[in-house]
């Protein structure tokens, strides 16, 4: 993977102090809790795939893959709960918190009657609140204070709600062939992400009946994805999900204008640039 959560934390620690020890081992706790959503992500989709290769569930199965996602997640706060610091333990409770609840919304939602805030409140819970959380564990163990901690937060959120936004747009990005899932994994699930959600909004009333015709079939063939996503261009659902991210972008620059320049905050730039211009 990409690694940009711990990369997240150990540039929130260097940018307000010095990234120590603490800051290196909540950097793999991010990054076990992050594993753990993905391992449990799989089974709940029944993705085949995981960064182009076979998923865990499909090589040991579901039992393995949520048991092992269980354990991460429990090695995660046995590590945590080592560092005898109760501001680290809140901030991580309420970010897997959120994420649970994001996959309950997310489950529960109706396709026909979706809505752009209800897509943004999912993508908040589902991934921004773990970025987020990321850069406030990083500030808490270089010893910053609780300004710079909600500062930093915001950052992270900020970046992590243009991540998600970034990802389902390439995910109707029909030529490219870098993405590490099956192109249209969106669709094909079921998932009314911001694209999708603009389509339903923009289409004329016989290519929304259309998509809505695809998302009630038994299975969603290549040849729905294909026509979805011609749909998807001529409505510009794809740019115009890349332009909201690019304001999350703004955001998160604007989250850091108090925090001194130094070699780790031009980092944060640079990879907040990364999210928006990334093809994979």
């Amino acid at each position: 993977g990409k690694r940009i959560r711990p990369a997240m934390l150990l540039f929130a620690a260097g940018a307000i102090g010095e990234v120590n020890n603490m800051s290196c081992q909540a950097a793999n706790i991010i990054e076990y809790i992050h594993t753990a959503t993905l391992l449990h992500d799989d089974v709940v989709d029944n993705a085949d795939l995981r960064r182009s290769k076979k998923s865990a569930r499909t090589i040991w199965g579901n039992e393995a893959s949520v048991l092992v996602g269980d354990y991460l997640f429990t090695v995660s706060f046995k590590y945590l709960a080592a560092f005898k610091n109760l501001r680290m333990v809140e901030e991580l409770s309420k970010a897997t918190t959120l994420m649970a609840r994001g996959e309950i919304l997310q489950l529960t939602r109706s396709n026909d009657s979706a809505t752009e805030e209800d897509y943004l409140e999912i993508v908040y819970h589902k991934t921004a609140s773990l970025m987020g959380a990321a850069m406030a564990l990083g500030v808490i163990s270089a010893k910053g204070t609780e300004e710079q901690q909600q500062a930093f937060y915001d950052c992270g959120k900020h970046i992590g709600m243009a991540f998600q936004l970034i990802d389902d747009a390439l995910d109707y990005d029909l030529d490219n062939q870098s993405l590490g899932k099956q192109q249209g994994a969106d669709l094909k699930e079921r998932k009314i992400t911001l694209p999708l959600s603009h389509l339903l909004k923009t289409a004329s009333e016989t290519d929304r009946e259309i998509v809505l015709d695809i998302l009630d079939e038994d299975e969603i063939t290549d040849a729905h994805v294909l026509c979805v996503g011609k749909l998807v261009q001529k409505y510009g659902s794809a740019e115009y999900t890349k332009k909201r991210a690019e304001d999350y972008i703004s955001q998160a620059k604007k989250d850091l204008t108090l925090v001194p320049q130094n070699e780790y905050r031009k980092s944060i730039d640079k990879l907040a640039d990364f999210i928006v211009f990334r093809k994979q």
